[in-house]
């Protein structure tokens, strides 16, 4: 596995790149153009963008070693503002109840029942603070790891809107979380941290990431 950065904007930087502000405003751009940048055939990577330092980055995990020139060519102020680390390690040297600083961003929602649905519900998306936090802790264990109410926070809300090329309109919540966990299965976290969690993964959902305390 490999865990890459791109840079999009450097806020440092007066000059704006055209093409990442409208793939900002519109995710599918990114989807389509990473996937060019892998060998062999076409597969959907966990992604997504992150703030950090004043700078705003791409970060993507994925199976096989990327290229991401031509990326960078078309999103990035220059075809080397990227790089790319191997993620094995990480992967291979997690332990049952250890500690760690986390982030993920993800796409929470809930099925809520509706009378002439076939009983099937439709699926909302959890604006409340409260309902996205109880949405991460009830998937906590499901994915190998423990999580307290008061040891994490929600930082970021916003929504995604945006119209597809074949004119199918797309709305999804983004929620961005970030605090402290313990592993409890190594195997189901590790699960979690390569296939990532919840809905929206085409559109930078999903992707967890992990520090030491």
């Amino acid at each position: 596995m490999y865990l890459s950065r791109i840079l999009l904007l450097d806020n440092n930087n007066s000059d704006f790149n055209r093409d990442t502000m409208r793939a900002l405003t519109s995710l599918n751009r990114f989807h389509g153009a990473l996937s060019i940048c892998f060998p062999g055939e076409r597969t959907r990577h966990l992604w997504r963008i992150d703030n950090l330092k004043d700078a705003l980055y791409l970060l993507i995990l994925s199976k096989e070693e990327p290229n991401f020139t031509s990326f960078c060519q078309q999103f990035s102020p220059s075809e080397n503002d990227w790089e790319t680390k191997n993620y094995d390690t990480l992967l291979n040297n997690l332990t049952d109840e250890s500690t760690w600083k986390f982030r993920l961003t993800a796409n929470p929602t809930v099925r809520k029942s509706h009378q002439g649905n076939n009983g099937q519900g439709k699926i909302q998306a959890c604006e409340i603070v409260e309902e996205q936090k109880k949405w991460l802790l009830n998937r906590a264990e499901r994915h190998g790891f423990q999580l307290l109410y008061d040891d994490f926070d929600v930082v970021q809300n916003k929504w995604k809107i945006f119209t597809k090329s074949d004119g199918h309109r797309i709305s999804l919540l983004s929620v961005t979380f970030e605090g402290i966990l313990t592993i409890t299965n190594v195997e189901l976290f590790r699960e979690a941290l390569i296939n990532g969690i919840g809905r929206g993964k085409a559109y930078g959902m999903g992707l967890l990431t992990i520090i030491h305390v």
